[in-house]
C-alpha cells in the first residue's frame, strides 16, 4: 500500500497520524511540507482527491492568515497564500493511491488504513485510537446506552439523524454518539461513553470525530442541550448560549421543545480543524 503524510513534527495531530500509520506496519513517504512544500498544482489535486475545497484545508491558528487578510479570499487566493506560506496548509494530508484525508482528529487516518482487528493502540496523551461505523436507530447497543444515561430514546427512528458506534481497534464498543443535521447548524444528541471506560479520554475524542462527520456532511456549526455534562463539554471548548440564541431549527427538534427538560444548558461551538 502506497502511503504518503505531509507530516509536521511540531503537531501532535499529526504524529498520532504518523504513528497509527506505522501501527499498521505501513512505512510512510514523509512530506515535511513546511520545509518543502508542494507546488500549487499538487497541492490542488490533492485537496481535489480528498475533497476539500482551500477554505477546509487552511490552518487559521499559530499562521499570518489573520495578518494576510484571507478571512474573505476565494479559492485561488488561499491557494496562492498556502504555497507561499505553507504553515497555512493544514495537518496532516494523508494520501494513498485511492483516496486522501485531513485527519483532524488523527482518528481519520482510520478510514484510510486496513480494517484489520488488532491490539489498541494511544495517542500521545494516552487515550485510545476511536473506529467510528454507522448504526441503525434501532441498534440494541445504542438504546441500552441510552437508556442507562436516562438520555432520550423516543425520537431515535425519525428522519434526518446519524449514529454511529465507537470501538477501539481491537474492537471493544467504548461509546456512542449521533446528531441530526440541519443545513449548516448540527445537533449533537446520543453521547455516551461507556461506563467501564470512562475517565480514558474517550469522551474528548469521540466529539472531534463526530463533529468531523458532521462538518464532511456540511455542517459548521454545533449546537446540544445537556443536563448533566456541562462542564465536559466547556472544557472542549462548546460555550453556553441561551435558549433563545439558537437557530430556529434547532429550537424546533423535539428534543428542544419536548424531550429536553426545561433546565437544560444550550451550548455550542464553530467547527473548524
Amino acid at each position: 500500500m502506497n502511503i504518503a503524510i505531509y507530516h509536521n513534527l511540531d503537531c501532535g495531530t499529526s504524529r498520532n497520524a504518523l504513528a497509527a500509520i506505522r501501527r499498521f506496519g505501513l512505512a510512510p513517504r514523509i512530506v515535511e511540507y513546511v520545509k518543502a512544500p508542494p507546488t500549487r498544482d499538487e497541492l490542488s489535486t490533492l485537496l481535489i482527491k480528498a475533497g476539500l475545497s482551500p477554505r477546509d484545508a487552511v490552518r487559521k491558528k499559530e499562521t499570518p492568515y489573520a495578518e494576510l487578510g484571507l478571512e474573505g479570499a476565494d479559492d485561488d487566493a488561499l491557494l496562492d497564500a498556502m504555497i507561499a506560506h505553507p504553515i497555512l496548509i493544514n495537518r496532516p494530508l494523508v494520501v494513498t493511491d485511492d483516496a486522501a484525508a485531513l485527519c483532524r482528529p488523527s482518528d481519520v487516518v482510520l478510514d484510510l488504513l486496513p480494517m484489520v482487528p488488532g491490539a489498541d493502540a494511544f495517542k500521545e496523551d494516552g487515550a485510545p485510537f476511536l473506529r467510528d461505523a454507522p448504526i441503525s436507530a434501532d441498534d440494541p447497543g445504542l438504546m441500552a446506552a441510552l437508556r442507562g444515561e436516562h438520555l432520550p430514546a423516543d425520537d431515535l427512528g425519525e428522519p434526518n439523524r446519524m449514529f454511529y458506534v465507537y470501538r477501539s481497534l481491537a474492537g471493544a464498543v467504548l461509546g456512542y454518539g449521533g446528531y441530526e443535521l440541519y443545513g449548516s447548524d448540527v445537533f449533537l444528541r446520543s453521547v455516551v461513553v461507556a461506563s467501564p471506560v470512562r475517565g480514558r479520554k474517550i469522551g474528548r475524542n469521540l466529539v472531534p470525530l463526530l463533529l468531523y462527520r458532521a462538518y464532511r456532511q456540511g455542517a459548521r456549526t454545533a449546537w446540544l442541550f445537556t443536563v448533566s455534562a456541562a462542564a465536559f463539554f466547556e472544557r472542549i471548548t462548546f460555550v453556553r448560549r441561551e435558549r433563545n440564541e439558537a437557530p430556529a431549527v434547532i429550537l424546533e427538534t423535539r428534543q428542544a421543545r419536548s424531550l429536553c427538560p426545561a433546565g437544560a444548558v444550550l451550548l455550542t461551538k464553530p467547527i473548524s480543524f
